[in-house]
């Protein structure tokens, strides 16, 4: 075998090689790139359950919120009332229609709380 005929069978080996190398590289970016995929699509999958977790868990503060505001106005009104009765020297109790109406609308709002609150808790648990 001369020399030329060497060089052009080494050439050959390192084509074949080269051939054999690139096309592992090639599966090996696929791979890659397919791992990649499936990451992503999971960290979006979970990013998204976390968002809507926190919506819910923001709705229902606001809610709270809201409900406790409701709730020191109706408890003012109340101080307000027994005030007013009590400058004006007459008795006060529960059953005033004034007084029960509104100390029923403040065990209703503070249920209400209670539920909203009881909810915000368990908000991502299920």
């Amino acid at each position: 075998m001369g020399f030329s005929e060497t060089i052009k069978e080494l050439l050959d080996q390192g084509m074949v090689v080269s051939k054999e190398l690139g096309a592992k590289a090639s599966e090996k970016a696929q791979d890659w790139g397919t791992k990649g995929l499936e990451a992503s699509k999971d960290f979006a999958s979970k990013a998204g359950a976390k968002l809507q977790e926190l919506g819910e868990k923001g709705a229902l503060m606001l809610e709270i919120k809201q409900l406790e505001g409701k709730t020191k106005k109706l408890i003012s009104l109340l101080g307000a009332e027994v005030y007013s009765l009590f400058e004006q020297e007459k008795s006060f109790s529960a059953e005033e229609p004034e007084i029960g109406t509104i100390l029923g609308q403040i065990t209703s709002l503070k249920e209400t709380l209670e539920k909203k609150e009881t909810e915000l808790k368990n908000v991502g648990k299920t």
